[in-house]
């Protein structure tokens, strides 16, 4: 993990609040290609209040389908790389929402597609260069194989050989970076009630 590009300080990215108005963020070169690549529709990237509350729902929902390494979590491989899909494209369409990407757009062009949805982030500033992660997303790409409806009919994908342990660390690292560069505050837990 030591081939990550390091962010932006949080004051060198643009902010937007809900009672600011709009921003048009400029499509870049990259970003116009991955379109050409990927035979998506242009997408005009307008950075809303509403799209950055959106963005912020989607950050919390992937630290809620994090997979577990937990010795009391499940051990179904294939159903733990099933929520580490989830988990990942929920965190990468966290940033893809805070640039200005429409979410039907996303839907559309990117779906359940990690790879897409990462390489989409990197042309837009996120700047998460890991070999690892971009490996971990083609294995998960798209993440609906690893459903347990899709393997009953497919055959097993490949794993890449990665490791439940080595999936965590992997997803968190994109997790903490999108709260890295979205400047999103983590949802604050309540510890346990205390038995009286």
């Amino acid at each position: 993990m030591n081939n990550l590009v390091p962010a932006p300080s949080r004051r060198a990215l643009p902010r937007v609040a809900a009672s600011v108005p709009a921003q048009v963020m400029p499509v870049s070169v990259t970003l116009s290609a991955l379109l050409r690549t990927y035979r998506a529709e242009p997408v005009q990237l307008l950075r809303t209040g509403e799209g950055r509350a959106l963005s912020r729902a989607r950050i919390h929902r992937a630290e809620g389908f994090m997979p577990s390494c937990d010795p009391d979590a499940p051990r179904d491989f294939s159903s733990f790389l099933y929520f580490a899909g989830i988990t990942a494209q929920l965190a990468l369409s966290s940033h893809l929402l805070d640039v200005g990407f429409p979410d039907d757009w996303c839907a559309r062009h990117i779906g359940l597609r990690v790879s897409r949805a990462l390489a989409y982030a990197n042309a837009t500033g996120f700047g998460y260069e890991c070999s690892d992660t971009a490996r971990l997303a083609q294995v998960l790409c798209p993440y609906w194989k690893w459903n347990a409806s899709s393997l009953a009919e497919n055959p097993k994908p490949d794993d890449g050989g990665f490791h439940a342990e080595q999936v965590v660390t992997l997803l968190r690292g994109v997790i903490d970076h999108v709260y890295l560069v979205t400047g999103h505050r983590r949802r604050h837990r309540r510890p346990p009630a205390k038995a009286s």
